[in-house]
């Protein structure tokens, strides 16, 4: 589902280079829920946004879903982006004019047919929110938008969903609950499901953790018996 071969990313600091990232090789197969960890500095959201096709690789290549991104012109790449990747952000990203329910909706309004609203509320009460569907994002907590936002992620069934430290502008009982929610969400739609942390316990619920260290990948760590294992037999039968 997710290929990254010979990936470097640098910037121009002055006369400097600085090597963000300096060589990264995955493959990340279907229904996969993979935690990139690392500490500040050491690559792991600059790697999201290149998966993201947010950013271009200055080497190497992405490929999402049988698709090379990283030349991609940008209306096509916006509409891979849109068809085809879920976003979780640390800030919720919500749209503060647009109440839970079409914040939840937008996504599917611009990029797919059929009954928006009602997908919306599905999901919107799978995360618990059937009450709050007419409430605007200054009117929810901290937690209420992030699952907002969760909802949204999933809102066009997108092959994979990319997160970006999900839980960061949370608490401990607020962050356990997204958690727990992101997960169920990926396994019962077998999402490929891509999570940037620096918190080794959150990374703990993922079926691989990627543990990267000045621009590369220092660990590369798989449990047993993970979703991508349970999609590929599935697939082969």
């Amino acid at each position: 589902m997710i290929e990254v071969k010979g990936l470097k990313k640098s910037i121009r600091n002055g006369t400097r280079t600085v090597e963000i990232l300096r060589g990264i090789d995955l493959t990340i197969p279907k229904g996969q829920f993979a935690a990139i960890m690392g500490a500040s500095g050491s690559g792991k959201s600059t790697l999201l946004g290149l998966l993201a096709g947010l950013d271009s690789p200055s080497e190497g290549e992405v490929i999402l879903d049988g698709v090379a991104i990283s030349r991609l012109e940008e209306d096509k790449l916006a509409e891979l982006r849109g068809s085809r990747i879920g976003f979780v952000f640390q800030s919720y990203q919500l749209i503060p004019t647009l109440t839970a329910l079409e914040n939840v909706m937008l996504p599917h309004e611009l990029n797919a047919r059929g009954d928006a609203r009602k997908k919306a509320e599905t999901l919107l009460a799978a995360v618990g929110l059937q009450d709050r569907l007419h409430h605007y994002p200054v009117q929810l907590s901290g937690g209420e938008q992030q699952r907002v936002a969760l909802a949204r992620a999933f809102v066009l069934e997108p092959p994979i969903v990319l997160a970006d430290e999900p839980t960061g502008n949370l608490d401990s009982a607020n962050g356990q609950h997204v958690l727990e929610l992101l997960g169920e969400r990926q396994r019962e739609s077998a999402t490929t499901l891509v999570l940037v942390t620096h918190d080794a316990q959150i990374a703990g619920r993922a079926d691989r953790r990627i543990q990267l260290r000045d621009g590369l990948v220092v660990a590369d760590d798989l449990r047993a018996n993970t979703q991508a294992e349970a999609v590929a037999t599935e697939s082969s039968r």
